[in-house]
């Protein structure tokens, strides 16, 4: 008998691994682009050495590829995603490197960046 519930494909173990995938790649690829700029603000603001350009502009490169496997094809889809991911790891980034600890107001933005990720990325379509 077929299962009747709206959504069961959805729970299926292919998606399950596609969606580690693609939270596995805003991660790398938020990661890299929050890094790059990290460098890059160091050497352009503090007078860091000049690899710190460097390495900033791989890091930036890097994100620039990333979002290419995505699961997704839709790219608009993607960069929103990313968007939200880029909040969510910037506040935490601040905090590590800065000492900036996100207060209330930061942590329900956070949040709702990141059901509108979920949303976007992961809601099932037809």
């Amino acid at each position: 008998m077929e299962d009747q519930t709206p959504n069961a494909a959805f729970f299926s173990i292919a998606n399950l691994v596609l969606t580690a995938k693609s939270l596995s790649l805003f991660l790398v690829g938020g990661l890299a682009e929050i890094g790059g700029g990290y460098l890059m603000w160091q050497w352009m603001r503090h007078g860091k050495p000049f690899w710190y350009a460097i390495l900033g502009a791989v890091l930036l490169i890097v994100y620039g590829v990333l979002p290419n496997f995505q699961p997704s094809p839709a790219f608009g889809r993607v960069y929103a995603a990313y968007g939200g991911i880029f909040v969510i790891l910037s506040l935490l980034w601040a905090w590590k490197f800065d000492g900036a600890k996100p207060d209330r107001p930061d942590i329900w933005g956070a949040a709702l960046c990141l059901i509108g990720v979920c949303i976007i990325m992961y809601y099932p379509r037809r």
